[in-house]
């Protein structure tokens, strides 16, 4: 029923294959995270730079139930931050409150004054949020491995299978089913290495960046190494020193970017699978009780890469606005970055739909040998390219002119072929005879050998 009042198909519609986003991405999925950082904080100012030590001489203080705090969350929580939120109208203040609460339940009062400590409520946004990113980045990395896997699989059954190409739609130079899914394998990898080689940075400087108060209440520390050394060493990102109050957000900008791309990719790929499908080239299993259409019941679509092609296109227009928008503050801050980050989970929900249907739509196609063997037999006129080259070399007068006009728009015959190699004068007896004995299905090139140089490249990368 809920799945049914969802206002967008994401926690709707296509729930089941987005479930997996609501703990990063979902408000309490938010709220765990800043929990997550100001208690890190917290342990970070009591047990490394030992302010409350410093300040109080209290070195007896047993932290244990504050380890037990850090690694315990649950919706409840998330509910309570709500209800606070709705008295302070202030969502990281209320989750301060929230944590001083625990604090006092865990008899850990004398360092409640320490939550929040010269943080400005970005500091916890925006580190939040990095965590969030980080996942969300493995785990759209882990799916595209995983297509990527799937496209190798098909294209080594089918990289010696001779399949007619086109170009504008046209038919072109014979190639294999197997080369033109390792094109989009070798895509994606240059892809997933971008988002895998990029680190996300975040900063806990103050209110515009300059450690302000910190310096004021503790000038005997080093706070840039500080900083450096809590968000290293505490919460895996990368430290990035030089911002006003707000992340410029430089990291998250490189992967929305790296993923746009992918989608471009994805689109395309989606769409060559559909003209493929279009063609018969693929047929597709049937699911029993499945309908194709509510009026034709002979059909079966290709929905799978069709709903990949829309979300990808949805992703797409949503990356391109967050990767330059959260790019731009006003001065050292304003909030309009704030609700457009707000639907961060959105672009990964969009984006995880259409990489999960493409593989969905992978799943259920075979190849139907028939049908590309009938386009070859019926286009003997694709000889046309390796026959004009062949009389260049051995300087046959005009030999693209000629089989122009033998070929263009013109349906021609394997004897109209022969009879036109019978007729060249310069070229010699046995590459005349190499030229007879060729067939659409034999002028394949360098296909089949470029689907085992990719596995042998991946294979020298690999180790």
């Amino acid at each position: 029923m809920k799945q049914v009042l969802s206002i967008t198909p994401i926690d709707g519609r296509y729930a089941r294959l987005t479930g997996v986003l609501s703990n990063i991405f979902s408000e309490s999925g938010l709220i765990h995270h800043r929990i997550h950082v100001e208690l890190k904080w917290l342990k970070f100012l009591i047990t490394d730079l030992k302010v409350h030590e410093v300040v109080h001489g209290d070195k007896s203080l047993d932290l244990s139930g504050l380890d037990v705090l850090i690694n315990d969350f649950n919706e409840d929580y998330a509910l309570r931050v709500k209800e606070i939120e709705s008295w302070t109208n202030h969502d990281v203040k209320a989750v301060e409150y929230f944590i001083k609460e625990k604090l006092d339940a865990a008899g850990l009062s004398p360092i409640r004054e320490w939550v929040h400590f010269a943080c400005t409520s970005e500091d916890i946004n925006n580190t939040a949020y990095g965590l969030m990113l980080k996942k969300g980045k493995d785990m759209v990395v882990d799916l595209l491995k995983t297509l990527v896997a799937e496209i190798e699989k098909k294209a080594l059954v089918y990289k010696s299978i001779p399949m007619m190409s086109r170009t504008h739609g046209q038919p072109a130079t014979p190639t294999t089913p197997g080369k033109e899914f390792i094109n989009f394998a070798w895509r994606l990898n240059q892809e997933i290495e971008v988002l895998e080689s990029t680190v996300i940075q975040a900063k806990i400087n103050g209110a515009t960046g300059n450690y302000n108060a910190h310096l004021f209440a503790f000038p005997e520390i080093d706070w840039m190494a500080a900083s450096e050394r809590f968000i290293r060493d505490y919460l895996a990102l990368e430290p990035i020193l030089f911002t006003t109050q707000i992340n410029p957000n430089t990291a998250l900008s490189r992967v929305l970017h790296a993923m746009v791309r992918i989608a471009a990719v994805m689109i395309d790929f989606d769409r060559d699978m559909w003209g493929y499908i279009s063609f018969g080239y693929f047929k597709q299993r049937v699911n029993e009780g499945e309908t194709g259409s509510s009026t034709m019941p002979h059909k079966v679509n290709p929905i799978d890469f069709e709903n990949s092609e829309g979300n990808m296109g949805l992703a797409i227009s949503m990356m391109e606005h967050l990767a330059v928008k959260l790019q731009k503050s006003r001065f050292q801050r304003d909030l309009s970055d704030s609700t457009v980050l707000r639907s961060l989970g959105t672009v990964f929900g969009y984006f995880t739909i259409g990489i999960k249907n493409a593989i969905k739509g992978l799943s259920k196609v075979d190849l139907n040998q028939e049908v590309l063997d009938k386009d070859l037999n019926d286009n003997p006129e694709l000889l046309a390219e390796p026959f004009q080259t062949v009389m260049r070399v051995y300087g046959e007068d005009n030999p693209y002119e000629r089989l122009k006009e033998l070929t263009r728009g013109r349906k021609i015959q394997k004897a109209d072929l022969v009879r036109f190699v019978d007729g060249l004068e310069k070229v010699p007896p046995e590459v005349k005879e190499r030229m007879r004995a060729l067939s659409p299905q034999t002028y394949l090139g360098l296909a089949e050998s470029l689907v085992d140089l990719y596995f042998k490249d991946k294979s020298k990368n690999d180790k």
